[in-house]
């Protein structure tokens, strides 16, 4: 419906002006109408007229032309136009199926990408929660989607890590590694990490062997070497960190159709840049080969050091290309943190000077910093970590104290939620006792929602009625046209959110459509009434928006809590 009244709209306009003018539909008070338009403020000054006076005449032309959609079309203020549908074209809004505006197309989402011999930090959960939530709406709309992950197995970060391993084990013995235990993998592999990383930092004589190191690990990749005692520290311990991060994905239930590695994207990434090198999109610098992002308003970066190693930028480059290869993707969607942002800018410029049709299909959109209430601040460097399990952790501890019930769908529903709901971008905060509660917009509330709309159904056995019919003599009284209303907006919402990548709009629409519905249910009979057929089938249809909902989500929509 919104489509057709923005057509009219645009049909009306051009008796007016050859310029084209973009067609904004918003949702008024219910008093004023269904939607409305402010036409006549946008065109008024284009054409040096009095806005209302052109939004009357707009009115005039859409109430011939919307007549068999519209009930009401009524100018209010300067010079908005607001819409009032018929009972019978709401009624059938809501009943129309969802759009599947990319199918035929391919596209990529890459999210969480942690690095192995690291331990998963809580912005990963962020990450991975919102990527997951981002590809559902884009498969939703008939996108074939491919979920991919990526992740650092070569570089300082891992030679600072075997660093610390070798000078705790006293030298190359990678028979000590049987001797910790199977749960502390992942945490004693943190715990190095920082020792090395500090190592680092602080001694002149740790930071050379580290650098030499760094070089040996990449030609243990070159060479597939298995068998030096060395290359059997870096494997066992690569795999000890993927084990890890899976068995987090599965907690989630999220998973990967990729998982791409620094490895693998490095070679292509050094092959891309020296043939760029003498093409002069890349310079050499004091030995090194940089790309001149200065030269675009940007950084200038390196993206092969002078020891002949590539930085994060040349396997970006190398990423780009990797994927296109598997996937042939018709888009590319890259999800980080806010600090990669300007050094994301500086890859796909890069990328576009000699791949172009690769730097334009791929998207980059970034995140805040995930904070628990209070404002900590959380670093993987500075070994005050707060995991990605003690994410989960605090959700269950408050889980059991607030509502003495820890399961774990309700837990998950709990975090997933409470990151979903806000604005990408910015910060993110994160409350556990406020994750938790059933009571006001969190993830638990709209399971328990969900759960009482099928207490409700169950109630009436088998007598919903599978699609009835409202009969153009019928009137909808006001809380069932509020609520009509707002189910049939489900879609617009749906379309909202995939085009923005933003899952807030979806997270915001469930919680407002349950508020709706409480009203609707607070003061209306259901069961037994002379309208129950009606009304029923209102009930089904907000169950059925309300579980399609949480699962785009990646929430279960549970019959019982």
């Amino acid at each position: 419906m919104e489509d057709l009244i923005r057509q009219a709209i645009n049909q009306a306009v051009a008796s007016y002006t050859n310029n084209q003018v973009e067609i904004e539909l918003t949702y008024p008070e219910t008093n004023f109408g269904d939607y409305a338009s402010n036409i006549g403020l946008q065109l008024g000054p284009k054409i040096h007229r009095n806005p209302r006076e052109v939004a009357e005449e707009i009115a005039n032309d859409l109430r011939l032309k919307l007549a068999d959609h519209i009930n009401h079309i009524s100018v209010a203020g300067p010079g908005f136009i607001n819409f009032k549908l018929n009972d019978q074209n709401l009624w059938s809004e809501m009943l129309c199926d969802n759009e599947q505006p990319l199918a035929g197309q391919k596209i990529v989402i890459e999210f969480s990408d942690p690095n192995p011999f690291k331990i998963l930090h809580a912005g990963h959960v962020y990450t991975s929660i919102v990527g997951n939530a981002i590809a559902n709406l884009l498969a939703q709309a008939g996108a074939t989607t491919y979920r991919v992950n990526y992740g650092g197995d070569v570089g300082l970060h891992v030679a600072k890590t075997i660093w610390a391993i070798i000078d705790e084990f006293k030298g190359e013995y990678p028979e000590k590694l049987s001797n910790i235990e199977l749960n502390l993998h992942s945490l004693w592999l943190s715990q190095l990490y920082v020792k090395g990383n500090n190592s680092y930092q602080d001694n002149p004589l740790a930071k050379e062997q580290i650098i030499e190191l760094n070089k040996l690990i990449y030609k243990i990749q070159a060479d597939n070497d298995h068998d030096s005692a060395l290359a059997k520290i870096y494997w066992t311990t690569r795999e000890w960190s993927y084990q890890s991060f899976n068995e987090f994905y599965d907690q989630l239930n999220i998973h990967f159709d990729k998982t791409y590695t620094e490895s693998q994207t490095a070679p292509i990434g050094i092959e891309m840049v020296n043939q760029q090198l003498a093409k002069g999109v890349f310079v050499k610098s004091k030995g090194a080969v940089v790309f001149e992002g200065d030269k675009y308003g940007l950084h200038t970066r390196v993206f092969i050091n002078s020891q002949g190693l590539p930085t994060y930028e040349a396997k970006e480059l190398g990423l780009a290309e990797l994927k296109n290869r598997d996937f042939n993707y018709d888009q590319s969607i890259i999800i980080t943190a806010n600090e990669q942002e300007q050094y994301m800018a500086v890859v796909l410029k890069a990328l576009e000077q000699f791949r172009p049709e690769l730097a334009k299909k791929t998207v980059h959109i970034n995140h805040g910093m995930l904070r628990l209430s209070g404002g900590r601040k959380m670093s993987s460097r500075l070994g005050n970590t707060v995991t990605a399990n003690d994410v989960l952790t605090f959700a269950r501890e408050a889980a059991k104290k607030i509502n003495n019930n820890a399961d774990e769908q309700i837990v998950l529903a709990a975090v997933k939620y409470s990151m979903l709901k806000q604005r990408m971008g910015g910060d993110i905060i994160y409350d556990p006792a406020e994750s938790v509660s059933i009571i006001g917009n969190s993830g638990p509330y709209l399971q328990y929602a969900y759960a009482r709309s099928q207490s409700i159904l169950a109630k009436a056995n088998s007598s919903v009625p599978s699609k009835p019919t409202i009969d153009l003599k019928v009137v909808l009284n006001d809380d069932e046209r509020s609520l009509v209303l707002k189910l049939s907006r489900f879609r617009e919402v749906l379309k909202s959110a995939r085009s923005q990548l933003s899952p807030n709009i979806l997270c915001a629409y469930l919680y407002e459509l349950t508020q709706e519905f409480n009203h609707f249910y607070e003061r209306n009979r259901v069961i037994d009434d002379q309208r129950q057929d009606l009304r029923l089938f209102m009930l089904k249809i907000y169950s059925e928006r309300l579980k399609n909902g949480l699962e785009l989500l990646g929430i279960a929509a549970l019959d019982k809590v």
